[in-house]
């Protein structure tokens, strides 16, 4: 009872400890757009550059920060290896979609806790007691976020974003100093090219997943025409030998190792 109860507190201090990292990001972003913002309230104008049309745009970014730390983290991997493995097995609704993103959104929150661990020392403490401003806590928060994705993306990728964002004039890159140290590079191309290579990896894990309840369904198959059974779908019959053999293989635990020491 007590390890148990020693595995629901880390777990607790995990999610705790992720919302906080992601709440305290979202409000720093809020006091860094809103720190010029000087409005009088007897003429109801604003001494500031901020307008309705400000005010909209800084919601909608708001607005995005989860969905933006979702494909900024290994959720993506994750949830496509799992929609993958089900598939695999042929199950249409077991496990259903609340458990597959559940666990997701946990084995995420243990890979990226290092990172986020990161973000709250060199951040959102600095913040806290006065070290650093408003925008230099939004740069130092997002340089943990970048080296993780710069160790999981394919140079190939990384190459060919690089290249289209120079030739579309999105943004300068200095090869020099990006030579030397590749967390110079602007987020507006790391993060695409971070989403690539991370779906490129789970469609590889897929392949690899589907290879042996492949193999299950053609003996399957093979085996009801040879007995002249072509009526009997082969699917109802190949879904028990597909779940036995996951079971025998301990496939929950492989995959999810595999998931985790994947990443970098």
């Amino acid at each position: 009872m007590n390890k148990a109860r020693m595995i629901k507190k880390h777990i607790l201090r995990l999610i705790f400890g992720s919302l906080g990292v992601m709440l305290s990001i979202s409000l720093m972003t809020l006091r860094a757009n809103a720190a010029t913002v000087d409005v009088t309230l007897d003429t109801g104008e604003s001494s500031g550059s901020s307008s309705a049309l400000d005010l909209l745009f800084l919601l909608a970014i708001l607005a995005l920060i989860p969905s933006l730390l979702l494909v900024m983290t290994s959720f993506t991997r994750i949830i496509i290896s799992l929609s993958f493995l089900r598939s695999a097995i042929g199950t249409q609704s077991a496990p259903p979609n609340q458990v597959l993103i559940g666990l997701a959104l946990f084995l995420t929150i243990f890979i990226m806790f290092p990172t986020f661990t990161q973000i709250k020392e060199n951040a959102y403490d600095r913040y806290v007691s006065g070290e650093i401003g408003e925008r230099d806590a939004i740069t130092e928060a997002g340089k943990p976020l970048k080296e993780f994705m710069l160790k999981q993306v394919y140079n190939d990728d990384l190459d060919m974003f690089v290249s289209l964002a120079e030739d579309k004039n999105i943004t300068e890159i200095d090869h020099e100093v990006v030579s030397e140290d590749l967390t110079e590079l602007p987020l507006i191309v790391v993060i695409p090219s971070f989403i690539t290579s991370e779906i490129k990896r789970a469609f590889l894990i897929g392949f690899l997943l589907y290879i042996p309840f492949l193999i299950i369904d053609i003996v399957v198959s093979s085996t009801l025409m040879s007995m002249g059974m072509v009526m009997l779908p082969p699917a109802t019959i190949a879904l028990p030998f597909k779940l036995m053999l996951f079971v025998l293989v301990d496939g929950w635990s492989l995959l999810i190792q595999s998931l985790i020491v994947g990443f970098h």
